[in-house]
């Protein structure tokens, strides 16, 4: 779950432990015993965690407690997002086993789990939260190459090249417009850098890489390797965000 919320740019969330119903226990399948067992062992993991937990009676499942992850978009907003459940029960009522290492029958604990909860909401939520501005690995394109004129559509197509060999996605703009509208374009589209490519970039087999919002902070002149060394490296540290 923290891998999923990390690598997504989720970073402002609560979880939620979610026990039963302190006074009506009607509704609930199981044992005393085992629901105790499982509220113990899920308050234990979310505390060894270091999570930022609260604790809600009554919003447990029927047959087991959870621990809920309430997470806030850009605008505040709250949205459950991803669960994790505790079940000693159902296995029970399956009659499920497994045989252990002494060779006997054992009852196994059933763990249900939702890092993104609905799939179509989560995509949803995960737009109006990055306004489309996904993390880089997510991006459909990494890169736009835009060429100053058409005399070095060559050159970008050999940079093409070199970027898909680094696993880099990225396009061509050659359309016969300014450079200037080819990249306020590009702004607007969120692509994540612009790579334009000229006279002196074909000459010196370079690169001149411009990041998205950061207008005003000039470019950089790479190589296509120190160049992929950049993206990947990026990469690398957004997917160790909260990784455990």
């Amino acid at each position: 779950m923290l891998y999923v919320f990390g690598s997504l740019g989720f970073e402002n969330f609560t979880a939620q432990v979610s026990l039963r119903d302190q006074e009506n226990r009607d509704k609930y399948i199981g044992s005393d015993e085992n629901w105790e067992k499982a509220e113990s062992a899920i308050i234990s993991a979310a505390s060894d965690k270091g999570l930022n937990y609260v604790i809600e009676y009554g919003e447990a499942a029927f047959y087991g407690p959870k621990l809920d992850f309430m997470v806030k978009d850009a605008l505040g907003r709250q949205w459950q997002l991803g669960t994790i459940q505790v079940d000693y029960n159902l296995p029970e009522r399956f009659e499920l086993t497994y045989k252990g290492s002494d060779n006997e029958l054992h009852r196994p604990v059933m763990i249900h789990r939702a890092p993104f909860g609905s799939m179509e909401r989560f995509i949803a939520i995960l737009l109006e939260h990055t306004a489309g501005n996904f993390p880089l690995w997510l991006m459909p394109e990494q890169a736009i190459i835009l060429s100053l004129s058409e005399k070095y559509e060559n050159y970008a197509k050999k940079v093409l090249e070199l970027l898909e060999n680094h696993e880099i996605r990225a396009l061509i703009d050659n359309r016969n417009e300014t450079i200037g509208k080819k990249i306020r374009e590009a702004e607007v589209q969120k692509m994540p850098f612009m790579l334009i490519v000229g006279e002196e970039e074909e000459k010196n087999g370079t690169i001149s890489v411009r990041r998205h919002g950061q207008e005003g902070k000039g470019n950089i002149s790479v190589t296509i390797e120190e160049f992929a060394t950049i993206v990947n490296e990026e990469i690398g540290k957004t997917l160790k965000t909260f990784e455990v």
